[in-house]
C-alpha cells in the first residue's frame, strides 16, 4: 500500500440518471433501493492519515452512482484537502445533482493547479438526454457555471453516438462560451443497448496481446461505495464480480478476465487508444 500515489472513491452508489449502458441499469443484481455512502472511516479502514499525506491524486468516479449524490463527498473532499494541501482532487459527475451553492462550494475547494470536475454531457439540450436520462439540462449548466464562475477548472466529456455525432463542434463552442478548460469527446467503451448506435465510420476494436495494467502504471487503487478495496473500477464494475484484496499491489500481475478485456495491448496500444476522437485544451 505504500506504493499507492492514486486513489479512486465511488462516494455512493446513488444517482438520479438512467444512462441506458450503465451498470445501474444492466447488472440485475443491484439493488437500488440499498443506498451506500462512503464515510471517512471507510477510508481510514485501508489508509491512515499518514498514507493519504502522501498520495498525489484523489478522484471520485462512479459505477453506479454520482459523486454530487454522496451523502459525505464534500466532507471527504475537506478532509483529504485538510491532510494534503497540494493533492489533487477530481470528480466526475453528470451535473445536475446538488444546488449551485453546492457546486461554488466545490468550485472553491478545488483550488490547486491540476484540480477539476469531469462534467459528462453527451450533446445539447435536444440530445444530452437520450443517453443521460433523468439529467435535467437546465440544472446541468446553472451547476456547471456556478463552479466555473466560483474558479473551478471544468471538463465537458462527451460521448458521440450517432444520435449526437452532428454536435460535437456546437458543444466544443458552447464549452469555449462558458469558461470549460477542456473539451473531449469519445466513443464509449460499453456495449450498445436500444437504440444507441456507434457514430458513423467507427470500427471498435480488440486487443488479444499482453495486458498493460493501467493502475499499475499510475500507481492507483479504488474503493467502492460499501468501502470495498479493489485495484481499479473495472474489477468492480459489477457487484457480483468485485474483487476484494488487501493487497492491491500483489494483485496487479494477475490475469483476470476483466483485465484481459479492458486492458490487453495491441502493438502497446489499449482498448483506451481508440477512445478519444477529440481532445481539446480550451484555456
Amino acid at each position: 500500500m505504500r506504493k499507492i500515489k492514486v486513489l479512486h472513491l465511488e462516494p455512493t452508489d446513488v444517482c438520479q440518471a438512467a444512462c441506458p449502458a450503465c451498470a445501474r441499469e444492466t447488472d440485475s443484481k443491484f439493488r437500488k433501493d440499498q443506498k451506500h455512502h462512503l464515510t471517512i472511516a471507510h477510508i481510514q479502514r485501508h489508509f491512515s492519515d499518514r498514507r493519504i499525506k502522501s498520495l498525489d491524486k484523489v478522484f471520485m468516479c462512479g459505477n453506479y452512482g454520482d459523486p454530487a449524490a454522496g451523502a459525505y463527498t464534500g466532507d471527504i473532499y475537506k478532509w483529504v484537502r485538510q491532510l494534503n494541501p497540494t493533492v489533487t482532487l477530481g470528480m466526475n459527475t453528470n451535473g445536475a445533482i446538488q444546488n449551485t451553492f453546492w457546486w461554488h462550494e466545490i468550485g472553491r475547494l478545488f483550488n490547486q493547479p491540476w484540480d477539476y470536475v469531469v462534467f459528462s454531457i453527451d450533446g445539447l439540450e435536444d440530445t444530452n438526454s437520450v443517453y443521460r436520462k433523468g439529467v435535467s439540462w437546465t440544472k446541468l449548466m446553472q451547476n456547471a457555471q456556478a463552479f466555473i464562475e466560483a474558479g473551478g477548472s471544468a471538463h465537458w466529456d462527451m460521448l458521440i453516438y450517432q444520435h449526437n455525432e452532428h454536435q460535437v463542434d456546437e458543444c466544443e463552442q458552447l464549452a469555449r462560451d462558458m469558461g470549460f478548460k477542456w473539451f473531449r469527446a469519445k466513443v464509449s467503451k460499453r456495449p450498445l443497448i436500444g437504440r444507441l448506435e456507434w457514430p458513423r465510420n467507427y470500427q471498435a476494436q480488440t486487443f488479444e496481446g499482453a495486458i498493460k495494467c493501467h493502475a499499475q502504471q499510475e500507481k492507483s487503487a479504488y474503493i467502492d461505495a460499501r468501502g470495498n478495496l479493489s485495484p481499479c473500477c473495472w474489477i468492480g464494475a459489477t457487484q457480483t464480480d468485485f474483487v476484494r484484496t488487501d493487497s492491491v499491489v500483489d494483485f496487479y500481475p494477475k490475469k483476470h478476465a476483466t483485465c484481459v478485456a479492458t486492458c490487453s495491448t495491441d502493438q502497446s496500444q489499449t482498448a483506451f487508444s481508440n477512445q478519444w476522437r477529440k481532445e481539446i485544451q480550451l484555456c
